[in-house]
């Protein structure tokens, strides 16, 4: 009986498998790179849900309009608050050269009625001098001394009536504010910088100062104490 032989079984099993279709070996080795091209090739193509270059522009447009339309409005709207803010500042100006105006007007009108009430306290003396003078030429001087000294203490009251006052510092201490030292006088009896007499009165109104005394001081005498401060 023949016995099988197992070397030719074995190589015909190695035949076998080494013997396999080269086209059926040569498709399955060179499925993969054509499976990755293709798999690359889908890859390039953007996916049914992303927006396509022509969206993104036409977005990015719309936005920008958006943005111009806004600015435009702000624009708009500062240019209109700007002339509201003109049209008042024309408005205030011309309200203020109106009050100023009026207000330039009114004090001229008070300086006509205050030099109103002064003329018409002054218009009887120039009536009293009218006759003083009548009266001494018709009768020589006397009484002539009465007369103009009666004329200045009427002068005198009318002034007064508007708030003038009298600067007849003689005996006082000398005060720069009111009166000019034109000279000094010696005199021990009195303190330092005592006015000794008075060779021109001075005059004011109210806090102001018309016109400074001219008077002469004491030197030579004991030193004036300064007044004490209130604290």
């Amino acid at each position: 009986m023949e016995q099988p032989n197992e070397y030719s079984n074995e190589h015909e099993d190695r035949d076998g498998v080494q013997g396999t279709d080269p086209n059926h070996a040569g498709e399955g080795a060179g499925s993969s790179p054509n499976r990755s091209a293709e798999g690359q090739a889908a890859g390039d193509e953007p996916a049914a849900g992303d927006p396509s270059a022509d969206d993104l522009i036409a977005e990015a447009e719309e936005v920008v309009a958006s943005a111009e339309a806004t600015l435009e409005q702000e624009l708009e709207a500062a240019r209109k608050e700007s002339a509201d803010w003109q049209d008042k500042y024309v408005r205030l100006h011309a309200e203020w050269d109106t009050y100023r105006r009026r207000m330039s007007e009114q004090r001229e009108e008070e300086k006509l009625r205050a030099n109103e009430k002064l003329v018409g306290e002054l218009i009887p003396l120039l009536d009293d001098f009218e006759r003083t003078i009548a009266y001494a030429e018709a009768n020589g001087e006397a009484g002539l001394l009465e007369g103009v000294r009666a004329v200045s203490n009427k002068l005198f009251g009318a002034l007064c009536k508007t708030g003038l006052e009298v600067i007849d510092p003689a005996g006082e201490a000398f005060d720069a504010l009111s009166a000019q030292a034109v000279g000094t006088v010696e005199d021990a009896t009195v303190p330092d910088e005592t006015v000794a007499q008075v060779y021109q009165k001075g005059y004011r109104m109210g806090k102001k100062v018309l016109r400074s005394a001219m008077v002469t001081i004491t030197s030579g005498g004991p030193k004036r104490e300064k007044p004490e401060t209130e604290e």
